[in-house]
């Protein structure tokens, strides 16, 4: 069996499309920004319904969720098997056990890359993205039993809290895993995208690394949603690209969810340097 799946890990909202879209810039080394809903193509999604219908030999229901899990083997053998060096594959998933089956195979696994982000801000984002108000997102990301429900074209994602998510891809595993934090790519960008590059086993060219950098900018992604929308848009969201900063909660989120995140999360906050305490 192959072991050619790179995993691109992260909690919502956290990074893992800016990092994608980036990919897609470098790999493709244009002298203009791809398309962000080009950049899908760049990587394949471990939730597409129309995987789990194929590897069924029929329709389903996306909402059964005993039976999406026991299909999921089956999807990611069917991605190892398509003959490419490296599968880059998108997920939200926890990286564990449910009910019995191991939602992160490590058999077809090369290795991963996980973002990870501050939940105070992250939350906020959460919100907006799920048309949720941000007390229940809050109480979303601080419940082991968070998960993404399933609509026609995705099966569902189980997340847990946002430190069981964490501490679940951060945990020493049989594979490398590249752990980035989301604040310390918007100050250093060049530093830590270098690490991306360097991880798919490629030389960092500086001319083609300060170019993807810019071409996946902020500045230039919300550019594009405003001229040409975007597919991964969720209907209930205004917009996918926001702020793309780190540290607006100071001034946005009330004091009371505040406290609610950090009781939950304090230890994994600790120890990524989200808690100076």
């Amino acid at each position: 069996m192959k072991k050619n799946l790179v995993w691109l890990a992260s909690y919502p909202k956290s990074g893992n499309t800016w990092t994608r879209i980036f990919l897609a810039n470098y790999l493709t080394n244009s002298q203009e920004p791809v398309s962000i809903n080009q950049a899908r193509h760049f990587g394949i999604a471990d939730v597409g319904a129309e995987m789990y219908h194929r590897v069924a030999g029929r329709r389903i229901d996306t909402h059964d969720v005993p039976l999406t899990l026991q299909l999921r083997e089956g999807v990611l053998r069917g991605i190892s098997n398509n003959n490419a060096d490296v599968n880059l594959v998108k997920t939200h998933s926890i990286c564990q056990v449910a009910r019995g089956v191991h939602l992160i195979s490590y058999q077809y696994t090369r290795s991963a890359i996980y973002v990870m982000r501050n939940p105070l801000d992250m939350v906020m984002s959460y919100a907006r993205h799920f048309a949720l108000s941000i007390e229940g997102a809050a109480t979303s990301i601080c419940s082991e039993n968070n998960f993404l429900g399933a609509d026609d074209s995705v099966v569902p994602t189980f997340l847990g809290t946002w430190s069981d998510h964490v501490n679940s891809w951060t945990a020493k595993k049989p594979y490398p895993t590249l752990v980035l934090r989301y604040e310390d790519m918007l100050e250093r960008p060049e530093e830590e995208f270098s690490k991306v590059v360097e991880h798919f086993g490629m030389t960092v060219d500086p001319e083609r690394l300060d170019r993807a950098i810019r071409f996946s900018s902020f500045k230039e992604l919300k550019k594009q949603e405003k001229s040409t929308g975007f597919v991964e848009r969720p209907e209930k969201s205004k917009s996918f690209f926001t702020k793309g900063q780190s540290g607006h909660w100071k001034d946005e989120l009330p004091p009371e969810l505040i406290d609610k995140i950090i009781k939950a999360n304090r230890q994994t906050m600790k120890r990524f340097g989200y808690l100076d305490e």
